[in-house]
């Protein structure tokens, strides 16, 4: 029999929302599985990250109890689809699901892969697809009525794959250019956005390898993070360049704190990453402020990402304001 995976993935709502690109990635990965009646597809307690799409036949979630035995959850049949929340958080699932007939599925994605692998493999749009799903779960939600906190599991989860950067933990790029915004709206006072980036991190990548790169750049995020303790908020905004959101910071108080922290680096100990080889940190640091420098989040961003390799270029560990480029 013939299945067009790419038309029953377009038919599941979590998938309609794709857009073509995103969708012919996911066909990639998808594979197509057969039970026959009575066989337990799915055991309880077994990790999730998979999602099963019903292209003929049926099956059945149960709920074992020893003393109740299986207590039937639902009958999904052609169409329907299992295991979403497991499928985007990777949590274990809570029920066994048995073929109540001969049955043929759809599965997102195939055998020895999770959600997470091709998340990972395609970082350039992974963000960009979670976006997309959790999107489609609050449109649900809302029409379904339902209050879900911001703290419960699904949300939390999706915010995490999101917004989080996977190398050092901290927001990402994606969390700032939509957060941002939000932040300048609220207008309770000055926003500063510093940005940063190592001058002499191609050095260290050099000499000592990309590895290394990578732990000094973990080990700057940590140390950025702890330092900064609550005062700001603290992201890698791309590549080997990390910033801090101050809101309530004018022009003196962001420049006050881009001076600590600009310190704090070059006194930083990185000889974890460079097998134990001394080396120091020099650092240049852009600092733009709302509503001083720019009006809009994408124009406050773009000035201050500007200023680091304007720093570089001068000799390195500067702290600079946008007006301080064309000089």
């Amino acid at each position: 029999m013939h299945i067009d995976k790419k038309n029953w993935l377009r038919r599941a709502e979590v998938f309609a929302a794709l857009n073509e690109r995103e969708l012919e990635l996911i066909e990639g990965y998808t594979g197509i599985c057969s039970f026959k009646e009575g066989d337990l597809l799915i055991q309880e307690g077994e990790r999730g990250g998979v999602l099963h799409i019903v292209v003929s036949g049926s099956v059945q979630a149960v709920k074992t109890d020893k003393w109740e035995g299986d207590t039937l959850i639902a009958e999904l049949v052609e169409g329907d689809i299992l295991g979403e929340l497991e499928f985007f958080t990777g949590a274990k699932f809570n029920n066994s699901v048995k073929a109540v007939s001969d049955v043929t599925l759809l599965r997102v994605p195939g055998e020895d892969m999770d959600f997470g692998d091709i998340l990972e493999a395609h970082p350039d749009i992974s963000a960009e697809m979670l976006y997309r799903f959790l999107k489609v779960f609050s449109n649900r939600l809302r029409k379904a009525n339902v209050l879900v906190k911001d703290n419960s599991a699904l949300v939390q989860e999706l915010k995490r794959q999101v917004y989080g950067d996977k190398l050092t933990g901290l927001y990402n790029k994606t969390y700032l250019e939509e957060t941002l915004p939000g932040i300048l709206k609220k207008r309770t006072g000055p926003v500063g956005l510093l940005l940063m980036k190592p001058d002499n991190f191609k050095m260290i990548n050099d000499t000592f390898g990309h590895e290394a790169g990578d732990d000094t750049l973990k080990i700057m995020a940590a140390s950025l993070n702890r330092f900064m303790d609550g005062r700001g908020t603290v992201l890698r905004y791309m590549g080997n360049e990390l910033g801090v959101i101050l809101e309530n910071h004018g022009r003196d108080e962001a420049y006050g704190v881009a001076g600590e922290i600009l310190k704090m680096f070059n006194e930083l100990d990185i000889s974890g990453a460079t097998g134990s080889k001394e080396v120091f940190l020099s650092m240049s640091i852009g600092v733009a402020v709302y509503p001083d420098h720019a009006n809009i989040a994408d124009e406050l961003i773009l000035k201050a990402h500007d200023l680091p390799l304007v720093g570089r270029e001068r000799g390195g560990n500067m702290i600079l304001f946008p007006e301080d480029a064309g000089n």
